[in-house]
């Protein structure tokens, strides 16, 4: 499309203006193993070599067709930094938690100084610089971070977390407070690494594992006032069917809000954020990408559009081993939709 924009469009879209045509991107997790291959930057080195993760993620708008640029592949960064032990998994298999250092209940969270120097972050930033440069500032930068409620749950440990939350409650919030504070100061180095947009993923404070009432006294403050402190544009995104919570999401402050396919009902829940916010998804990963095929994501990529979503995008992280036709066909079924 002739001086079509794809980072103005993008940008008009989170804020609600008049945009050409749906942008499609991707807010989550973009590293498949047919990209890994293409781009010769492959996990688990991609996730602590600069290079080969700026390479990698611009391999998703390169070969895709994205409108974005993500980095990075997982949400267990700041986790590590914050001194939890990680098995940092294979080219089919991102990073995971294996050990937690606030899993007596007890430990007092202490907020490190040298926050941007300690494990991968450094990596992360110095990578948002490099895409910055080779992408000419022309293509919109996506950089993304596990939330306050994740990021308390994995320095605690998934378990005792939800246990905690009935048993000590004081505890888990002030971890979880502690945590916002170290979100904060990470998604400003971000931004000043060249980020365009930060999107905050937060599973664990899904509906399908703490209840909305604890999310509304608990969770909700935090994300508000990372929101808050978030010095541009910023992405929420929680897992799962997340109807009960959709209202108080939309009351964060996120110029807009990444679902799932379980929010399979794009009106109701337009109707339950009004004009707060945008939406952001919603085509099955586990499902429709990974398991389906190219006919069947354009089918419900368009029904998606049909039904006004305000980004088209994944509805979570791509599966290491999506097929990379499948995952052009999001692009296809938006360029068909306009043609």
């Amino acid at each position: 499309m002739k001086d079509y924009n794809p980072k103005e469009n993008l940008f008009n879209a989170l804020e609600g203006k008049g945009i050409v045509r749906t942008p499609v991107a991707s807010f989550t997790q973009t590293g498949i193993v047919d990209l890994m291959e293409s781009s010769k930057a492959a996990w688990p080195m991609a996730h602590e070599d600069p290079k080969l993760m700026a390479r990698l993620s611009m391999a998703a708008h390169e070969l895709i067709g994205f409108e974005a640029v993500r980095v990075p592949y997982c949400v267990t960064v700041l986790a590590q930094a914050l001194g939890c032990g990680l098995n940092m998994g294979q080219i089919d298999k991102q990073p995971s938690v294996v050990s937690h250092p606030l899993s007596d209940l007890e430990s007092e969270m202490h907020y490190p100084d040298d926050l941007l120097y300690r494990a991968r972050v450094p990596v992360v930033l110095e990578s948002v610089r490099i895409i910055k440069e080779e992408m000419e500032g022309e293509v919109p930068i996506i950089a993304g971070f596990e939330g306050p409620c994740t990021l308390a749950s994995d320095l605690i440990g998934a378990e005792r977390f939800l246990i905690s939350f009935i048993k000590k409650p004081e505890y888990v919030s002030s971890v979880i407070d502690a945590a916002t504070l170290v979100c904060m100061e990470y998604a400003d180095a971000l931004i000043e690494a060249g980020a365009d947009i930060i999107c905050v993923a937060d599973p664990v404070a899904s509906p399908e594992l703490i209840s909305p009432k604890m999310f509304d006294r608990y969770i909700m403050g935090d994300l508000k006032k990372l929101a808050n402190g978030i010095k541009g544009r910023s992405v929420l995104h929680i897992c799962g069917n997340v109807y009960k919570i959709l209202d108080s999401m939309s009351r964060c402050g996120y110029d807009a809000l990444s679902i799932e396919e379980k929010i399979d009902d794009l009106g109701k829940a337009k109707e339950l954020i009004g004009s707060r916010t945008r939406l952001i998804g919603n085509v099955a990963c586990a499902t429709t990408l990974f398991n389906g095929t190219p006919g069947i994501v354009r089918k419900e990529a368009t029904i998606a559009l049909k039904h006004g979503i305000d980004i088209l995008a994944p509805g979570c992280g791509l599966a290491p081993k999506t097929p990379l036709e499948n995952a052009r066909a999001i692009v296809e079924a938006r360029n068909e939709f306009y043609s």
